[in-house]
């Protein structure tokens, strides 16, 4: 009987000291949690880093093995300029736990702000390897690519993250426009036929003979371009146009478009000038601001151009709005063009829409005087397509309700064909 209460006596004295070291472990941690918040607040808020740094070692002293006070004292050194320092911690926590994604985060920024790019790249591969769904690791091997000016590293990492991220609109952009700055040269021949439904009236022929220069600082366009405009059977006018046009990258986000044409025959514009700016912004969006200026026989007029592009995965979205100011009237014009993009830039299907006439549309750019104050509804859509590594060809339909005169309208076709041979 003696025994029996021997044993429970000793067996309740193990389980009230098991449970007092408990309550110390628990109340250990709510203290070194404390501890924690305390000094985050100190970095973040009160930028009192110094006593903040003697509270994280304070909290490694407490729990050695609470990686969150290791990573805050390598941030700590890292703000105060202990560049070594804030390195021994930061790969103290990579090695002991690798789930710690600010860790590489800080570390990789660190190399990058030093500019020690092949230590950039070997730790930015052990977060991709740790953390291989993460996205911004990745973004930040392509970086440290171009930063280092290594083009085809970059080139081909690009076309490695747009084959497993066909739907990325970042990746989308970014591979576009390094595409757009590889060296290559392209002639090409763009042929329009028009057709109208009223009587007597028609068809329009355009042709366009182009040579574009593509370089790293951006491409040139030269281009020669004729229109003969038939009525009842007879040629009535015709003539020939002459264009010159730059893309010029302004920034690693941004790049400006410049454009002239000149013809002396009444069915161009004698003078036509444009400008854009171009900007890439995060998440796919582009934003453009412009303006046009088209000189004809009879008058001359601005305009202002702004558009808002969104890549979308494989599909581009973009609005522009023209506001065509004319004897201080004001004739807006509206296009919205949808792209499904396959393997290249040259690879897609598009749909285009839009209402009113701008400055930008060449068959029609000799009549722009005409029907600036008239009606427009016109949509579109096309196939573009590049064979093998040099043949880039496309194939372009569209119909347009156009207002001829107030209160009367015709239907215009418009079967358009492109080749070009890149070299």
């Amino acid at each position: 009987m003696k025994h029996k209460n021997y044993i429970k006596i000793l067996f309740i004295l193990f389980l009230v000291l098991g449970m007092a070291k408990n309550n110390v472990v628990w109340a250990q941690k709510i203290d070194v949690d404390s501890l924690l918040n305390v000094a985050i607040k100190e970095v973040n808020k009160d930028k009192n880093y110094e006593s903040a740094l003697k509270k994280t070692h304070l909290g490694i002293k407490l729990a050695p093995d609470y990686l969150d006070f290791y990573l805050l004292t390598g941030r700590i050194y890292q703000l105060t300029n202990a560049k070594d320092s804030a390195q021994y911690y930061y790969n103290y926590v990579i090695d002991k736990n690798p789930v710690y994604e600010d860790a590489f985060t800080y570390l990789i920024n660190m190399d990058i702000e030093e500019k020690n790019y092949s230590d950039a790249e070997i730790v930015v591969n052990k977060a991709i390897a740790a953390h291989p769904g993460k996205k911004d690791f990745r973004y930040k091997k392509l970086a440290i690519y171009e930063l280092q000016g290594e083009k085809e590293k970059s080139e081909a990492y690009l076309k490695e993250m747009e084959a497993m991220y066909p739907k990325d609109s970042d990746f989308k952009l970014h591979y576009f426009i390094a595409d757009s700055r590889l060296k290559s040269d392209r002639i090409g021949v763009n042929y329009n036929y028009t057709t109208f439904d009223r009587s007597g009236y028609g068809p329009w022929h355009y042709g366009s003979l182009q040579y574009i220069r593509q370089r790293n600082w951006g491409s040139a366009i030269a281009r020669v371009n004729y229109s003969n405009r038939y009525a009842d059977g007879q040629s009535v006018v015709n003539g020939i146009q002459y264009e010159a046009e730059s893309y010029l990258f302004t920034s690693k986000n941004s790049y400006s478009y410049i454009g002239a044409g000149y013809s002396s025959d009444p069915v161009f514009p004698k003078l036509r000038l444009g400008y854009s700016f171009f900007h890439n912004f995060n998440k796919g969006w582009e934003g453009d601001l412009g303006v046009r200026y088209i000189d004809t026989e009879d008058t001359n007029f601005a305009t202002a151009v702004v558009g808002v592009g969104k890549y979308l995965g494989s599909y581009w979205l973009n609005l522009r709005s023209y506001f065509q100011f004319e004897n201080s009237t004001v004739y807006p014009a509206f296009t919205l063009t949808s792209r499904y993009y396959f393997n290249t830039r040259f690879d897609y299907l598009t749909i285009i829409a839009g209402y009113g006439t701008s400055p930008d549309e060449r068959t029609t750019l000799g009549q722009i005087e005409e029907r600036l104050s008239l009606d427009s509804f016109r949509i579109g859509g096309g196939y573009y397509r590049l064979f093998g590594e040099h043949y880039v060809t496309g194939l372009q339909l569209s119909a347009n309700n156009q207002e001829y005169t107030p209160g009367l309208k015709q239907i215009e076709t418009e079967i358009a064909l492109m080749f070009q041979y890149q070299f």
